[in-house]
């Protein structure tokens, strides 16, 4: 078994209009997204080539396609959306851990975020 490695975007922050609620898909509202991209980048690290790992900007590039061309009512259906899309278009990623935030949802209470985080492999 190879060694897996982590490519990691933190924190990317999209808005957005996904959501439920009527409000959330007509005002939208802010996501934040990580992702953990699982890789053997061992041959990227000896010959210094983006060749043979994630390309991180890439990988964002599809990320923001993915969270700004529709809208998803739920974060779960986001998250699957980036996941299987990362592994589909990214053949060096083995496995993916995908969280999506959502900042001050409405809910009837004080609450930072609602996370949910989806973990998918090949």
């Amino acid at each position: 078994m190879r060694d897996l490695n982590i490519v990691r975007l933190k924190n990317a922050v999209f808005y957005a209009y996904h959501g439920a609620m009527e409000d959330e898909q007509n005002l939208g509202g802010k996501f934040e997204c990580d992702v953990d991209m699982y890789c053997d980048f061992s041959a990227a690290a000896e010959t210094d080539s983006l060749k043979k790992t994630v390309d991180y900007e890439r990988a964002y590039a599809f990320i923001q396609r993915v969270v700004l061309e529709k809208k998803y009512y739920l974060l779960e259906a986001l998250a699957s959306s980036i996941g299987k899309g990362l592994l589909r278009e990214f053949g060096a990623i083995e496995k993916v851990i995908v969280r999506i935030r959502k900042p001050h949802p409405p809910v009837k209470g004080v609450v930072d975020h609602v996370e949910v985080e989806l973990t998918l492999g090949r």
